[in-house]
């Protein structure tokens, strides 16, 4: 059951983040662009005898307002890729959770099937014993008693 939640899991993720990658490296190289725009508007001098105008440093603020929102976007997709990165390592965490449960349930019942198995197998030898003893026994006192009833003969 976690198998197939964990693969499709997988599979669902997999495109996103390969969507996202390319979406944070198409937002960095348009931010990059950006950069190299306001370089340009920076060095811009329109003015007499070479001077910087009010208008070039209006477009070069404005330049500067594009980069800082464009940094908020790239910052809100690297959080929405970290915490799809954090879901996925959390679903896989649960589903290595809920396999070693499982492996110490089994662990647990072949314990108690292998301490089962050894107690049948000390009954057994026990019983076996038991008979061994009572075996034993009986030959000895038919050995007694035909030896008695030999002397008796004798006599």
């Amino acid at each position: 059951m976690h198998f197939k939640k964990l693969f499709f899991i997988i599979i669902l993720f997999v495109p996103l983040m390969g969507f996202g990658q390319a979406k944070l490296e198409k937002l960095l190289e348009e931010r990059d662009r950006m950069h190299r725009e306001w370089k340009a508007s920076e060095s811009k001098k329109s003015g007499i005898f070479g001077n910087r105008t009010k208008k070039d440093m209006i477009e070069t603020n404005e330049w500067m307002e594009r980069i800082i929102l464009r940094d908020n976007v790239i910052m809100e997709e690297l959080k929405l890729l970290s915490d799809i990165e954090k879901t996925e390592i959390t679903y896989e965490k649960n589903d290595y959770k809920f396999i070693s449960q499982k492996q110490e349930r089994e662990i647990g019942v072949l314990k108690r099937a292998l301490q089962e198995k050894d107690e049948t197998i000390k009954s057994k030898a026990s019983n076996k014993r038991t008979y061994e003893w009572t075996t034993f026994i009986f030959f000895l006192s038919t050995a007694l008693l035909g030896y008695l009833y030999l002397k008796k003969e004798k006599k």
